[in-house]
């Protein structure tokens, strides 16, 4: 890459506009990360463990002084029933969403997406009590 091109890569909203084909080392699993079979021009977390940086103030901006480690703590559908990682910083506590791509690891997906069932904000014991007082029989069938 030329000077003047690697000058480019830097401008403000350079991202938003430019795909990157650049190849990274995930921070938390120590994974080499390239973007072929992400399924888009946007790699932005690692596929295996799917944790990123906190490198965005918005999608691309690259302007981000944080820099802090991102984890996927959720998943949510979005309208068009495309997945998308819900990341929060180690550092600053920012949350982020970012599409689930093409190449990423089904099994920690699925496992970010069942926490909440698995650990209810309430004790599994009581689903019967709590089921009669909202005006059920409290009886599983």
């Amino acid at each position: 890459m030329n000077r003047e091109n690697k000058r480019k890569q830097y401008e403000k909203g350079y991202y938003k506009t430019h795909g990157c084909q650049d190849s990274f080392t995930c921070k938390v699993c120590g994974r080499l990360v390239v973007s072929a079979g992400a399924g888009s021009d946007h790699r932005n977390h690692c596929p295996n463990c799917l944790s990123s940086l906190h490198l965005d103030n918005e999608p691309g901006d690259r302007e981000a002084d944080c820099g802090g480690i991102m984890d996927a703590i959720g998943v949510w559908v979005r309208k068009n029933g495309e997945w998308a990682v819900i990341h929060r910083c180690r550092r600053c506590g920012q949350l982020s969403s970012n599409r689930v791509a093409a190449d990423d690891n089904p099994m920690k997906l699925m496992s970010i997406a069942m926490k909440p069932l698995t650990a209810p904000p309430f004790p599994l014991e009581r689903i019967e009590e709590m089921t009669v007082l909202m005006g059920g029989d409290g009886k599983m069938q």
